[in-house]
């Protein structure tokens, strides 16, 4: 995928991971970080290797989708620690 489609794919993954962890987005930005960061923690943990390699498939989405929530979760556990 190029860069355009990361991003805005990102963005949709990081809007819906959101909507599943606490009810909302957490912005554009935001988002777009937490749907690319997840879709590279979503491939390392089931094992895909590169999600770009695969290219936009449903396996892959729910993949980088999981992998955002994961994310998601881990930074909220971290947040309200403190």
């Amino acid at each position: 995928m190029g860069l355009i489609s990361w991003l805005i794919v990102g963005g949709i993954i990081g809007w819906l991971a959101g909507l599943i962890m606490k009810g909302s987005g957490s912005g554009v930005f935001l988002n777009i970080i937490i749907g690319v960061v997840g879709a590279s923690l979503g491939g390392f943990i089931f094992n895909r290797g590169d999600i770009g390699d695969v290219g936009l498939t449903l396996q892959s989405f729910l993949v980088s989708l999981i992998g955002a929530v994961i994310l998601l979760a881990v930074i909220n556990f971290f947040k309200s620690r403190n």
